[in-house]
This record gives structure tokens, C-alpha cells and sequence, in this order.
């Protein structure tokens, strides 16, 4: 084993974490991603597809967005970087630090574009390079003094951009910028100009109208409530309206919700349009005068409306204490917005509200006028709503807000129902559990994977692929996993790869039955693989054992009792594939270990008693007394075959007839660390006294080793966490057996006879050879003192002989050593793989197959992780991006809107409109469409503002050109934008710190020349212009004569200063340099 050996991969993760808090939809692959507050995001897609990313720093995500049918997934964390995620390799693609804190966020629909507005009111755009995997960031980038100068108003210092949006049926042509003061412009990227200028102390607001749909009434009054006020209206929320693009709903932090009509004829160049009367209206949600900021809002318009109405989703804007709530107003203002009225009102009762997604009606079919949402709320928690109208909605609904709402349900289930036991299983090649399984619970029990319905509605997650055989290949289950819950049902999933589906479902149900606390919590649970029968353990102490395989018209069960045996007979609509019941002590069953024939099984309970079960009788061969004085509950019982190893032991004879078994031991585990050995069939006592290591021990498990060669006196040399041990804790083997072979069956081998058994506690991990446990001997071989206290242990194996020890500890920690040196060879955490903290009674769901595959439970989170690298039987992970659904998109857009206008998607046709000389777009598919809209957005972003990309080499410079008095700051990227801000220092101060300065001239380039002396009036004011820059031109002549002479008689002055440098400089050690 090497330390290279541990490389833990997350192979199957299930549910959605508690700490949930964002959304994002790719409606064309039908996936949805949930990002959390620790760096995670979880991927749902159809048929039990789900994945999990993590990123390198737990932080939250504040931006979580798809690039929509490109298999590509976009976060921003809290720390400003930005991630895109390639959803087919499921790792990070590509990633940048933005220097200033990104305030604003988008993506332009359907391409690899992206906006991004910082703190300090830049705009800027970048591209993912999908070929590269690399971010870019574009030439096009827009500084606040340059979009206050084209706008024609002042802009305050330091205005935040808090909305930016890509205008539909613009061509990618118009962006609109929200600023947190209340200013909102829209910016014409192919004209560097402002188009509209919105609510900048606008008196259209003090003329506007208001309607209140506060009370489920509503009431139209003029507003006149800010005559006499001139403070701004701080921005929290914005969105479209109206699928042209012509109409903007934006949420202020005082609670109000304004639409702004911004479909007023464009008048050219530099032109600000003309305000009109009632082209802004205020929506109140309440009447209350402190009211909660409207931090979400969301909208999906109604086709049948024409885009002049839909559905608008906010969440905030009611009263400050009253019930948390989403709103949903039905609007329609077919008469104009100033005749804007609410046709329906639903408000929807949540409990710890986080994110809102609404799928655009673009993406459905013109007979589709419903409407379609998903609501996350804490915690973890994801409820999707479809209806045709609000009022059915309003109907159905009633108190209850999700009685017409359809619940993320896990494949996995772990809360609801609560699990309290899961083991996973290695199946053998030979076993076709499936058939055996498919026959043994009624279809009505078995849950369908991906049919999550609703009505007449379906789960709209449908998105990546599943895992496709060959027809050649023969599918058989290599790999199952068992779950036990509160309510005392088993669940059985295929877990051959990492797409889990359920397969059985099992649950105790007979009329009349005397079986008492059948459906309490399952507390135990083994498989005994040569007859495929599944032992069932629950906390009232009644075993049951169901038959995975055989005949499937049953008739009967055998209850089992300590006075009697009752046989029951199932009616003719039952079919319970339960064939024996046990029912023999009234304490929580703790333990269950089938012989190695199976026709035995061994069962450990909380009063510290064992009893032996024939399973083929059915009867009970023996209980016994406590194992342990205490009391202790049994925490683990195993059973070990002692072949014998003489000449004269009895083997198989030649006509086949069976020859005597070999003995069987049980291994007994008590709670407080007691430990002794019985023979299964007699129930007889092969220790001569308990066996524990300490007073005070509380052991976790116990493992069987035959270990090659003693753990003699080189085991000292082993590295430990304590201080040196003492010769007690080492010693060697006894060679002597005469004594141990006289208390034990005379077919015992001794091949058993030197076996180890390695007792892991919370404190220390203990060797014992097995003759010390027969004599009672509490002297171990070896003992390995931990620092922290473990939780649970296992062993796995790299082949027959190379196998190692995976520790658990209660801080979540995880260490894999080797066996038996115990030498540490790799360690991680619960934290690093999964943000997992762990927590207690964690270990009762932990388990783990022979190769490294551990399952474990947090929560509603259901993880299987495979840590050995060599292990890759897992490792093809699933893949979330669809690249034949890519790359058909068009073919399927046009089969599902054949009926439409056009055959393109919503934003692709939107944005078609916007493109100048294309007219027509019917003929044209998704894949033309988009590389069309692609093409224009890279001629506009691969220039800078102000530039004409064809003319701007023939520009040629002048002295005017030339700023002689200070140079214009640049906002060419990110990492200039601090720089701008940053008062500057003087020569002196920079050179005696030790920085340096870049003495060379700054030349400004042709788009800042352009921007500043770019003309925009007529000819009057263009002749005024060129005289006063020839008046400028002397006045610069005239100041560069005076500047030389001043340069002149400043090289005295420098020179000093330069002398006095350096004599401080030779005071500096090179350290300081």
C-alpha cells in the first residue's frame, strides 16, 4: 500500500444540502443547479441523475448561472472569483479573481457573453473560450464617467452597479445598467450612447401612477408623495416584463416595485428620449409605511396577452413582521400601463424562502400557457408549481402552499422517511438479484425512478445521460445497497453504478398478526449471500427474514416466539415475502451476523444477551445470559470458519457425500470493550473469561486478521500518538498451543489458532492473537494510542494480500494505514470531500465494501465515496451535459413549436428580431440562429467603447490629441479599476519606500482620444468646437515652454534627491530591498 493509494472521489451523492441558497435552470437540458453557502453546487437532472461540485474554498455563491445548452455552468463566489464548471468532466474549466467586489451579474442568453458590474460602476464583459477553457475578458468595457458624459447627467463617485441586463429583441445591441442609487440607464453598445435615463430624481415619478394591491384589493391613485422629495430610491431587484424587452419592473429597498415603459421611439444619437406622461407606475404590495425590501423579482409573461401582461413574482414588499410570503400578481395592461390593473392575486406561505426560478415561456410550445416555477427554501428544501392560471392555483392551494406544489424527492430517501441503518453490499457474478427482487415485492411498492408527477404535470428535470450497456453486454447487479428506516421499512437500490435505483421496497404487513412492534425503527440488518436472505433487526427486538429469491406465491410465515411457533397464512391480495419471524427477547436487536452457511444466524442485543437462530427450521438454538457482568449492549458479533489443518481431518469423499462442516466461532463485541468466543452450534463458551483491554474502554468494532508473521518485538517501531509503551504492550507470540488446543474442538485448525483479532476502540487500537482471547488473557500484542477519539473503522482490500485500515474520527477526519504496522499512508476529511461536519450517530449509517467504497448520511444527504485510487469501478463518474441533445437542439425546438411563428427558442428568436437586415427567421434553425447571434455579439465586445472597428487604423494623431496636463484614467480592465480610485503619493514618499515608478510618458490610446473629442452636434457647434481647440492649442504651445523651463530648473532639485537616495539606500540590508 503507498500514501498515492488515497484519492477520494465523490461517486454518488444524493439530496440537497441544508445550506442551499440559489438557483439556476437550463431548460433546454432540463438541469437543475443549487448552489449553497459552502462552495457546493448540486446538479439535478432526470432518471436519478445528480451530481455534486465542490469548490476549492467554502464560500457562498452570489451569482449562479447556465450557459444554456453548451454543457458549461457559471458561479460567482463571495470572493469575486469566477468559476465556469464543465459539466462533463464535473471540475472547474477555468477561473479568474475580479479585483473589485462584482455587484452585478448575467449572462446573454444563449451565448458564451457575460456582463459584469462592479462596485465601482464599471461594466465590463467577458467570454468563455470554450476550445482554450479559458475566461476572457473583451477590449468593450464602459467606465461610470463615460456613461454619466453620454447620458448627459452627473453620476455621483462610487455608485455601485447593482443590475445589469441584455434588452430581447435588441440583437445583443442594448444593455440596461441599474445603479444603487435608483439610476437606470439603457446603453446602446453599438453607439456608445444612452438610450433611456430612468429614475434619477425623474419627475415622472411625482406625476406617476399608483396602484395598491395591498388587502386583495386594488386601488389607483396620482402619486404625490414625493413632491417635495429629492432622495434617491436604493435599487434591490429588476427584471423584464414584457418579452420585447419594452417594459422594466425594478424592486426598491423601500418596498415599492416600479414599472418603467421604456418603448418610446428611439430620436437618435446623443439624444435622450422624451419623457411621457405615465410611463412609470408604482406597484405597492402593502400600505404599511415600513415595509421589506423587494429582493426577488421574477416574471413570466402570457402569450395570450400579447406580451402586455403575465405573472409578476416578488418576494418582499409587504409589511416589516408580517407572514413571510410570495406574491404573485396576474397583471394585464392591454390599455397601457397607466391603465395597469391586477387581474388575480395569490400569496404563497413559505418558511425560510432562498431562491426563485421561473422557467420562460419561450421554451415551451404555444399550446403551453402555464406556468412553470421552482421555490428552494430553507432547508434544502425544493417545491416545483405548475398551473394553468393563478386562480386554480388560488383555489387548490388554499392555507396550505404546498397542497398544489410537487417536492423534490432524494432517491435516497434519509429524513423523510428518517434511516437509521445502511449497508452496502458486493454482489456475486453468479446471483441475479434482480429477477429475484423484481418478484418478491408487489409493483405497487416500487417507486418508479423520474415519474414524479403532478396531474397531469411531470418533473421538468430531465437532463443528463445515463449510463448506456451494450447489446452484447449482460447486465447483472454487481453492487446493492439496504437502508433501514424509522418506520421499519427496508429499501433495496441498485447500486451497480452511479445512477441508484430502487429495486424493493419490503414491509411487514399481516392482518390480524400477533407480531408486536413490527413497524418500529430497523436497528440491525445483514445478507447472507448463498441463499439471498436478508435479515431485518428492529429497536423492539423482533428479527425478520425475508427471502430475496425463490418461489413468489409464498403462503405462509412463521412467527417464532420463546413459548411457541404460530404458522399465519397470507391472504390471497397480500404478498409479504417475510417467511420467518422472530420474536424472542424484548430488547433493541444491536447486531446480526449469518454462519458461513447460512443456515445459522447470530443476533446481538442491547441487554448484552446473544441468541443463535436456525433459519432453516425455523427455531432458536440457544440464548445466552450476558456476555458481558455489566450488562453492555453487544456492538458487533462476527463469525469465523476453523478448517482443520491435520492429516487425519475429515474432507469431502469421492461420491460426493458431505463431509463434517468445519466448525464455526462467533466473535462477541460488547459496548465496554468485552470481547469472547462461543461455538455457533452449541452455544458453549471457547474463552474461559471475557477479554477486555481496559477498564474504561469503549470499543467501536472488531476485525479478523490472518496476519503473515507476528507482531513480535519489531512492532515497537511503530510510530504511535502516545508516548513510548511499556514492554507489556508488546510482546511476542506464545510458540506453545498444547494448553489452547485443549479447550477448543479438536477440528480446529491451526491456521485459527494464529489469527490476530484487531479490537479498534476510541482511544487505542488493540492486536490480540487469537489463543490470548481463548485464555482470557488481556495482555495484547500491540496497542496503537490515537490522539483524537475514532468513530468507525474498516478494512479494505488492494488483493488477497495487500489490505489496510480506514479510521474515522468523531472530528470527521478521515486516515487510511496500513495492516498491521498501522502506518499512516493518507488522510483527509468529511470537510474536504464533502463539507461535512460530522456528527452524532453518524457511524450508524456508515458502511463500507472491501475496495475502499464507503456510504455515509448527513442530514438529507446521501453520499457514496470511493477513496482508493485504484478502485475504478466508480470512477467513470456520470456525465451531466447531453452532447447529442446539444447538438439536435434544433431538430427538437422544431418538432416541439411546429406550431409556432417561429421555430427558434424564445431568447434565440428575441434576439434574431434585434439583428439589422435579417427580417425573416422561420427557415432558420437553433444552430444558425445562434452562431448568427454569436458573430454580432463578437464584432461589437472585441472593440472598445467609442471605436469604429473597420476605420480605426486610417485615424490619424495631431498635437491636439496630445493631453500635456495630466493623463485621462484608464478603466481597461479589472485590475485598473482599484488603481483609479487610489489617491496618488508623491515621488518623493514613492521612491524612500522602496517602489518604483514608471517614468515613461503615457500615450492615451485612439479610443480615449476618441472618446473625449468626439463630436456628436451639427455643424455650429462643430465650427465653435474646432475654434476653441485652436485657442487650446496656443494655450498648450505657450504651457510647454513655461513646463521646460520648469524641467529645467528642476534638475538641480532631482539631482539632490537622487544623492539623498542613495545614501539611504546604503543603509537598507539586502533583506529591506
Amino acid at each position: 500500500m503507498a500514501t498515492s493509494d488515497l484519492a477520494p472521489v465523490v461517486a454518488v451523492h444524493y439530496g440537497i444540502p441544508s445550506t442551499a441558497s440559489i438557483l439556476a435552470f437550463d431548460p433546454i437540458q432540463g438541469l437543475l443547479a443549487v448552489g449553497t453557502l459552502d462552495g457546493r453546487i448540486k446538479v439535478i437532472g432526470g432518471g436519478n441523475i445528480e451530481g455534486l461540485l465542490i469548490s476549492h474554498k467554502a464560500l457562498p455563491f452570489k451569482h449562479l448561472e447556465f450557459l444554456q445548452n453548451q454543457g458549461f455552468l457559471v458561479s460567482v463566489s463571495n470572493e469575486n472569483e469566477i468559476q465556469v464548471w464543465d459539466l462533463e468532466k464535473r471540475h472547474i474549466s477555468s477561473n479568474i479573481k475580479w479585483e473589485s467586489n462584482i455587484t452585478a451579474f448575467s449572462v446573454i442568453s444563449g451565448t458564451n457573453y457575460m456582463y459584469l458590474g462592479d462596485e465601482y460602476g464599471f461594466l465590463s464583459v467577458l467570454k468563455y473560450d470554450a476550445e482554450e477553457e479559458n475566461i476572457l475578458q473583451l477590449p468593450y468595457h464602459v467606465p461610470p464617467n463615460l456613461i454619466a458624459d453620454g447620458a448627459g447627467i452627473p453620476l455621483p463617485d462610487h455608485q455601485s452597479v447593482v443590475g445589469v441586463l441584455s434588452q430581447p429583441c435588441s440583437g445583443g445591441n442594448r444593455v440596461l445598467i441599474a445603479y444603487d442609487n435608483g439610476l437606470i440607464i439603457l446603453w446602446d453598445v453599438t453607439e456608445d450612447r444612452s438610450v433611456h435615463v430612468k429614475g434619477f430624481k425623474d419627475p415622472q415619478l411625482k406625476e406617476g401612477m399608483v396602484v395598491s394591491f395591498s388587502n386583495n384589493e386594488s386601488h389607483t391613485y396620482q402619486n404625490d408623495s414625493l413632491d417635495n422629495e429629492e432622495v434617491d430610491k436604493e435599487i434591490s431587484s429588476l427584471c423584464w416584463v414584457s418579452p420585447d424587452g419594452s417594459v422594466l419592473a425594478v424592486g426598491y429597498v423601500d418596498g415599492d416595485i416600479l414599472l418603467w415603459d421604456l418603448s418610446a421611439s428611439d430620436h437618435g444619437k446623443g439624444k435622450i428620449t422624451q419623457k411621457l406622461p405615465n410611463d412609470v407606475v408604482t406597484i405597492q404590495l402593502s400600505s404599511g409605511d415600513r415595509r421589506l425590501p423587494v429582493i426577488v423579482l421574477h416574471w413570466s409573461s402570457n402569450k395570450a396577452q400579447d406580451g402586455r401582461g403575465g405573472q409578476l413574482f416578488a418576494y418582499g414588499g409587504v409589511n416589516i413582521g408580517a407572514e413571510e410570503v410570495l406574491t404573485i400578481l396576474d397583471l394585464d395592461w392591454s390599455l397601457g400601463l397607466a391603465k395597469l390593473k391586477c387581474v388575480e392575486r395569490v400569496d404563497l406561505k413559505l418558511h425560510g424562502f432562498a431562491d426563485l426560478n421561473v422557467i420562460s415561456n419561450g421554451y415551451k410550445a404555444d399550446n403551453d400557457s402555464g406556468t412553470s416555477l421552482f421555490v428552494l427554501t430553507n432547508p434544502g428544501l425544493l417545491h416545483f408549481y405548475e398551473y394553468d392560471s393563478l386562480s386554480i392555483l388560488k383555489s387548490k392551494i388554499g392555507k396550505n402552499h404546498s397542497a398544489h406544489a410537487m417536492q423534490y424527492h432524494s432517491v435516497i430517501p434519509t429524513v423523510e422517511p428518517y434511516m437509521t441503518m445502511g449497508k452496502l453490499y458486493m454482489m456475486s457474478s453468479d446471483i441475479n438479484i434482480f429477477s429475484s427482487l423484481s418478484k418478491t415485492v408487489s409493483p405497487a411498492k416500487q417507486q418508479p425512478d423520474g415519474t414524479q408527477t403532478i396531474g397531469s404535470k411531470s418533473w421538468p428535470l430531465t437532463g443528463g445521460v445515463p449510463h448506456q450497456m451494450s447489446k452484447t453486454e449482460c447486465y447483472t447487479i454487481e453492487r446493492i445497497y439496504v437502508g433501514g428506516y424509522q418506520d421499519g421499512t427496508v429499501r433495496i437500490w441498485d447500486a451497480t453504478f452511479p445512477v441508484l435505483s430502487l429495486v424493493s421496497r419490503l414491509e411487514f404487513e399481516i392482518k390480524d398478526s400477533e407480531v408486536a412492534g413490527a413497524s418500529t425503527p430497523i436497528s440491525a440488518l445483514d445478507l447472507c449471500f448463498p441463499n439471498l436472505t436478508l435479515a431485518i433487526g428492529n429497536e423492539f427486538g423482533v428479527i425478520f427474514l425475508y427471502r430475496l429469491q425463490g418461489d413468489s406465491n409464498q403462503a405462509t410465515v412463521t412467527i417464532v416466539t420463546e413459548t411457541k411457533h404460530v404458522v399465519h397464512h397470507y391472504l390471497s391480495e397480500e404478498r409479504n415475502h417475510c417467511h420467518t419471524v422472530y420474536s424472542i427477547l424484548n430488547s433493541p436487536v444491536r447486531a446480526l451476523k449469518f454462519t458461513i452457511s447460512g443456515e445459522s444466524l447470530v443476533a446481538g442485543f442491547d441487554c448484552g444477551q446473544v441468541a443463535v437462530l436456525d433459519t432453516s427450521s425455523p427455531s432458536v438454538l440457544f440464548v445466552t445470559d450476558c456476555v458481558s457482568i455489566s450488562k453492555s449492549p453487544v456492538m458487533s458479533v462476527a463469525v469465523k470458519s476453523c478448517p482443520d489443518t491435520c492429516p487425519n481431518s475429515v474432507e469431502k469423499s469421492d461420491n460426493g457425500t458431505e463431509s463434517e462442516s468445519a466448525p464455526e466461532v462467533v466473535f462477541v463485541l460488547t459496548r465496554d470493550a468485552h470481547m469472547v468466543l462461543m461455538d455457533s452450534s452449541t452455544g458453549n463458551m471457547i474463552s474461559s473469561r471475557p477479554m477486555y483491554p481496559t477498564e474504561n474502554s469503549t470499543s467501536i468494532s472488531m476485525h479478523l486478521l490472518d496476519v503473515k508473521h507476528s507482531l513480535t518485538e519489531g512492532s515497537k517501531s511503530v510510530s504511535v500518538t502516545s508516548s513510548q509503551h511499556s514492554k507489556a504492550e508488546s510482546r511476542p507470540l506464545q510458540n506453545d498451543l498444547s494448553n489452547v488446543e485443549a479447550r477448543v474442538p479438536q477440528n480446529f485448525g491451526h491456521k485459527m489458532l494464529q489469527s490476530h483479532i484487531l479490537l479498534c476502540c476510541e482511544e487505542a487500537f488493540y492486536f490480540y492473537p487469537f489463543e490470548s482471547v481463548i485464555q482470557g488473557d488481556n495482555n495484547f500484542v500491540h496497542k496503537f494510542e490515537l490522539e483524537k477519539p475514532c468513530s468507525w473503522t474498516t478494512i479494505f482490500r488492494r488483493c488477497a494480500e495487500k489490505y489496510g485500515l480506514i479510521v474515522v474520527y468523531q472530528t470527521g477526519e478521515i486516515e487510511m494505514r496500513s495492516l498491521p504496522e498501522l502506518k499512516l499512508l493518507g488522510n483527509t476529511s468529511m470537510m474536504s470531500i464533502l463539507r461535512w461536519n460530522y456528527k452524532n450517530n453518524m457511524d450508524k449509517t456508515m458502511n463500507a465494501s472491501d475496495k475502499g467504497q464507503i456510504t455515509l448520511v448527513n442530514g438529507n444527504e446521501f453520499a457514496l465515496v470511493s477513496l482508493l485510487a485504484f478502485e475504478d469501478e466508480l470512477r467513470p463518474l456520470l456525465c451531466l451535459h447531453d452532447k447529442v441533445l446539444a447538438a439536435d437542439a434544433d431538430v427538437i425546438y422544431f418538432h416541439s413549436q411546429k406550431n409556432a411563428e417561429s421555430s427558434l427558442p424564445g431568447f434565440v428568436s428575441n434576439v434574431i428580431k434585434g439583428l439589422k437586415g435579417v427580417k425573416e427567421e422561420q427557415n432558420m434553425n437553433y444552430k444558425e440562429a445562434r452562431e448568427m447571434v454569436i458573430a454580432h455579439l463578437e464584432s461589437i465586445f472585441s472593440r472598445f467603447p467609442f471605436s469604429d472597428p473597420f476605420n480605426l487604423e486610417d485615424l490619424d494623431l495631431q498635437i491636439d490629441d496630445v493631453d500635456i496636463d495630466e493623463p485621462v484614467p484608464l478603466a481597461s480592465s479589472s485590475h485598473e479599476t482599484t488603481d483609479y480610485i487610489k489617491e496618488k503619493e508623491t515621488e518623493r514618499e514613492k521612491l524612500f519606500e522602496g517602489s518604483s515608478t514608471d517614468t515613461k510618458p503615457k500615450v492615451r490610446t485612439r479610443e480615449e482620444i476618441i472618446a473625449k473629442y468626439r463630436n456628436t452636434g451639427d455643424a455650429t457647434s462643430a465650427a465653435s468646437q474646432a475654434k476653441d481647440k485652436l485657442m487650446e492649442r496656443g494655450e498648450k504651445l505657450e504651457r510647454l515652454s513655461i513646463r521646460t523651463e520648469e524641467l529645467q530648473s528642476g534638475a538641480q532639485n532631482f539631482a539632490e534627491m537622487a544623492s539623498e537616495l542613495a545614501k539611504a539606500m546604503e543603509k537598507r540590508k539586502w533583506w529591506n530591498i
